[in-house]
């Protein structure tokens, strides 16, 4: 992987409800608690999906051979077609259906969220998240197809704690007017929410066909 796809890969892991949640987060009763909680989640899940995804595909390539990184039609790029293929699917039901989209029920349940059911959101919008997923899929197929130990994805994941956190950092600099001005920017993302998800697929697709 590349130094300079780490941070567009990590901002596309964190776009969607994942941003939405750490900007909510900063905006209840306890906010640098619930956001650390959130930033703890995201990193152990983030890991821990990494690194399950590496092996996955350490497997795959002793099964059938992934192939170099640089050969187009090895089994490993195979599969990035394959995502792209399911980015794109995602991306346009998002747009199909931005008339009738509403934010999630549960978005809502996180403003009084604590540090437990904040670090649970952040586990479960990693592990469940289909874009997640399928970034964590690559970055693991990207180091076995390398043979890169799961070290190599320290920076992936650095920077993935880093944008999970920047609501909190901001909250954190510049207090009184993130207090006046996070309540209107959780607002606007929940409502153009599927604007959002179609953005974050979209640029993920640019990063895998640039990278293969």
């Amino acid at each position: 992987m590349g130094d300079l796809t780490v941070l567009p890969l990590a901002v596309t892991m964190m776009m969607g409800p994942q941003i939405i949640t750490a900007v909510i987060l900063v905006t209840t009763p306890r906010p640098v608690r619930a956001s650390l909680a959130f930033v703890a989640g995201v990193i152990v899940a983030a890991a821990a999906g990494t690194a399950a995804a590496r092996g996955l595909a350490a497997l795959l390539s002793h099964a059938i051979g992934l192939g170099a990184h640089a050969d187009r039609g090895s089994a490993g790029n195979v599969i990035q077609y394959i995502l792209v293929a399911l980015l794109l699917f995602l991306a346009l039901r998002s747009y199909r259906g931005r008339a009738t989209a509403e934010p999630p029920k549960w978005l809502g349940t996180l403003l009084t969220a604590g540090p437990g059911k904040a670090f649970k959101a952040g586990l479960l919008l990693v592990l469940l998240m289909p874009s997640d997923i399928v970034i964590m899929l690559t970055v693991g197929a990207n180091l076995a197809s390398r043979r890169a130990d799961f070290g190599s994805a320290i920076p992936f994941l650095a920077a993935t704690a880093l944008i999970a956190a920047l609501p909190l950092l901001i909250y954190l600099l510049f207090r009184p007017l993130a207090a006046k001005a996070m309540p209107k920017v959780r607002d606007s993302l929940t409502s153009h929410s599927w604007l959002v998800n179609v953005v974050c697929c979209l640029v993920f697709v640019v990063l895998i066909l640039s990278g293969v």
